[in-house]
C-alpha cells in the first residue's frame, strides 16, 4: 500500500508497506481521508522535544506513518470484534491515516455521520473531540469566548458552544472573519484590529499566547479558562508552561483554569455525529490535499492560512 512513510523526525516521503493487519479490538480500514491539525506537524518535527517524551518516540518515531484522524470503510476485523463488520464506514483516530490502509482500535471509532462525505468526516474527530470535551458543562445564556476561532479545533467550538445555547464571541484574524461569522458566531472580533473585551462565564483557548492575567480578567469570578494547545514555538516545551502554570494557579483561585488533554474515544465522536445530523455542526472544510502532496497539507496548516479544517483524501 502507498503511505506517507516517516523514519526519523522531520522527515517524511510518500513510499511502500505492507498492509498492516489488526489485532484484537482492532478493525482494518480501507482509508478514504485523513484530517489534518497542527499535532500533525508537531508529530512530523518533533517539536517541540516535549511531543516526544510523551510517549511518540525519543529519538525516532514510534509509528512509520504520519496521520490520526481518519475516516474510511472496515474491510476486516480483528478478534473480539463485535462493534463493526466488513462494509461499514466509520470516522475516528488510529496511528498511520496518511495510507491506503490503517488499523483502527474501535474503542477510537464511531459510525461515520449520515450525509457527510469522507473527507468531512475525516475532519471532525480530534478537533471536533477537543472542542466538545473543551465546552462541557457550559450553560444556554452564557458567554462563551472562543479564541482562534477561525481554526480547527476554534470552527468546532463557536458551533459547539452556540448548540448549547450560549452567546458566543469568535475572536480570529482578519482573513478568517467572514467564515467565523458564518459558523453562527454573535460576535466576530478581529484581533489585528483591536482584541476582544467584556466578560465571560467560559474562555475557549486555541493554541494561543496571551497571559494568563489578561484572560483571568476576561472571566466571570467563578468562570472557566480551557487552554487547548500552544503555539509559542520555543523548542523544549512550545508553550506548555503557560499550562503548568495555570495548572498550578488553580488551585488558589475561584476560576477554573483547566489545561485540556482531550481524550480520543468513540463515545466522545459519536456524540459529536448526533451533533452533526442534528445539523448543529459542520465541518468547515477548506482544501483537499491527494496524498501524494499530504506534506504541503501539514505545511499549509503551519502556516496559519488555513481556515478550518485541511484534508487529505486517499
Amino acid at each position: 500500500m502507498k503511505a506517507v512513510v516517516q523514519r526519523r523526525y522531520g522527515s517524511a516521503a510518500l513510499g511502500e508497506l505492507p498492509v498492516p493487519v489488526p489485532g484484537r479490538g482492532e478493525v482494518l480500514l480501507e482509508v478514504r481521508a485523513a484530517g489534518v491539525d497542527m499535532g500533525t506537524w508537531h508529530l512530523l518535527t518533533g517539536k517541540p522535544y516535549l511531543v516526544r517524551a510523551v510517549g511518540f518516540g525519543l529519538r525516532a518515531p514510534k509509528s512509520p506513518v504520519l496521520g490520526r484522524d481518519v475516516s474510511g470503510v472496515v474491510t476486516e476485523t480483528g478478534p473480539g470484534v463485535t462493534e463493526f463488520e466488513p462494509g461499514d464506514e466509520v470516522f475516528g483516530t488510529c496511528g498511520g491515516a496518511f495510507a491506503e490502509y490503517a488499523v483502527a482500535p474501535v474503542a477510537q471509532l464511531a459510525r461515520k455521520p449520515a450525509g457527510l462525505s469522507f473527507a468531512q468526516a475525516a475532519a471532525v474527530p480530534i478537533s471536533g473531540g477537543t472542542a466538545l470535551q473543551g465546552l462541557r458543562g457550559v450553560q444556554a445564556g452564557q458567554r462563551v469566548a472562543v479564541l482562534g476561532a477561525g481554526g480547527g479545533v476554534g470552527s468546532y467550538g463557536v458551533q459547539i458552544a452556540r448548540a448549547l445555547g450560549a452567546h458566543v464571541t469568535g475572536v480570529c484574524s482578519t482573513g478568517k472573519v467572514d467564515l467565523v461569522r458564518s459558523l453562527g458566531a454573535d460576535e466576530v472580533v478581529d484581533y489585528t484590529v483591536a482584541d476582544f473585551t467584556g466578560t465571560y462565564d467560559l474562555i475557549l483557548d486555541c493554541g494561543g499566547n496571551r497571559r494568563l492575567s489578561l484572560l483571568r480578567k476576561a472571566l466571570t469570578p467563578r468562570g472557566t479558562l480551557v487552554l487547548v494547545g500552544a503555539e509559542t514555538g520555543a523548542p523544549l516545551t512550545g508553550g506548555f508552561e503557560r499550562a503548568l502554570h495555570a495548572a498550578a494557579l488553580n488551585l488558589f483561585v475561584s476560576q477554573k483554569l483547566l489545561p485540556l488533554m482531550s481524550a480520543e474515544r468513540g463515545d466522545v465522536f459519536d456524540e459529536l455525529r448526533v451533533l452533526i445530523e442534528a445539523g448543529a455542526v459542520t465541518p468547515a472544510v477548506e482544501r483537499e490535499f491527494p496524498l501524494s502532496e499530504a506534506l504541503d497539507a501539514v505545511d499549509h496548516v503551519h502556516s496559519r492560512r488555513s481556515r478550518g479544517k485541511v484534508v487529505v483524501t486517499i
